[in-house]
């Protein structure tokens, strides 16, 4: 794999910022990991999780509730990663290392690996945002086309329709497909996979196990397999769809850049953060709804800037990298609403998926 640089040598943004937030945090006397806000979320997502997915199994009900109540279930799975185990897993929910562990495995509860995706996300996605060839986040597919450089097919015509499809069974294929795929190729993407402990190819195991004996075998012995297929169903359609649709308003927008890496060493010629910025949108951050139930993601350059800072600081946060980006004069990418951001990233989606072809005859006519 070629190996990717960033020109940080006269990095003048990014200290100036961190100077400005740690100078924050002192003054005010707070933490960089969560509080009491955050711990609240756990307090109320855990159990309501629990009380849906025991309430299918206890009371009888029928199958349009019960297809209802597996969507909410799949949501509020959604919002716990969102909120606890994204949080957990950059470090930022707690500054004892052992809680942070423990409520990582949140991930796993919903049927994913918390050792793969710190991986995949913490230092791929994260050091290369938008990297095109190193960020699986925008792997090239015959189904996808998420960036200008990626390669053209005649089904990315109609992707911004049927991307709807992919985000809705994503959640499905990352439990029983994706995760596995990493796990016996060692490898993410064009990365290697750093070698998994004992210990970790032990909590691989018996957590893929567990998720098996809770989500399939108790429901299907409880409620038999076509109640349990249609509620299975509606449960992976709503977290995955859930889970796609916010990390992409993130990064897969018309107003955010993209960079492809060929089979050579590249140099980015923006220091590190400054690569972030022009990558990474913010959306809805006025919306306290919104940042509630999605984990502060919405505020992704703040969180993309500063991981290991819990995401319940970021409102006050993005008001001093605003101020800072106005004063280095470097982007800050930031759309008022959820619907506006869904609209700008379904039209980029619509634009990607028209033939180059097409498009240069256009130009030059």
């Amino acid at each position: 794999m070629p190996k990717v640089t960033f020109n940080n040598k006269n990095a003048l943004f990014f200290p100036a910022l961190k100077k400005d937030v740690e100078l924050y945090f002192k003054e005010n006397n707070l933490k960089k990991t969560g509080n009491s806000k955050l711990y609240l979320k756990a307090i109320i997502l855990i159990p309501s999780a629990i009380i849906l997915y025991t309430s299918m199994l206890v009371f009888p009900m029928s199958a349009a509730m019960g297809i209802t109540l597996s969507a909410l279930l799949g949501f509020v799975l959604a919002s716990i990663g969102f909120n606890i185990m994204h949080d957990a897993c950059h470090g930022s929910y707690s500054s004892k290392g052992w809680v942070n562990d423990l409520l990582g495995l949140t991930l796993n509860a919903l049927g994913g690996n918390a050792y793969i995706w710190k991986q995949k996300h913490n230092i791929i996605h994260h050091t290369y945002t938008n990297v095109d060839g190193i960020d699986e986040d925008i792997a090239k597919s015959p189904v996808m086309r998420q960036s200008h450089n990626q390669p053209w097919v005649p089904a990315h015509r109609f992707q911004h329709i049927y991307v709807i499809l992919v985000y809705a069974i994503s959640s499905f294929a990352w439990v029983f497909i994706m995760d596995f795929t990493k796990y016996f190729t060692s490898r993410i993407y064009n990365t290697p996979l750093q070698k998994m402990s004992t210990k970790d190819h032990i909590v691989f195991w018996m957590s893929k196990l567990l998720y098996m004996v809770f989500y399939i075998a108790i429901p299907v012995s409880v409620v038999g397999w076509s109640a349990w297929a249609m509620g299975f169903a509606a449960m992976h359609i709503s977290l995955g769809f859930t889970l796609a649709i916010v990390f992409q308003l993130a990064h897969v927008v018309e107003e955010t850049e993209f960079v492809a890496v060929g089979n050579d060493d590249m140099l980015i010629e923006n220091e590190w953060a400054i690569h972030q910025l022009k990558t990474t949108a913010d959306f809805a951050p006025d919306n306290k709804v919104i940042s509630w139930f999605v984990g502060g993601l919405n505020f992704q350059v703040e969180h993309h800037l500063f991981p290991r800072i819990s995401h319940v600081h970021y409102p006050a946060i993005r008001k001093i990298v605003q101020a800072k980006c106005e004063e280095f004069g470097v982007p800050y990418l930031c759309m008022p609403t959820m619907q506006a951001s869904i609209g700008s990233h379904f039209r980029f989606m619509k634009e990607l998926g028209r033939s180059p072809v097409s498009l240069n005859a256009g130009q030059i006519g």
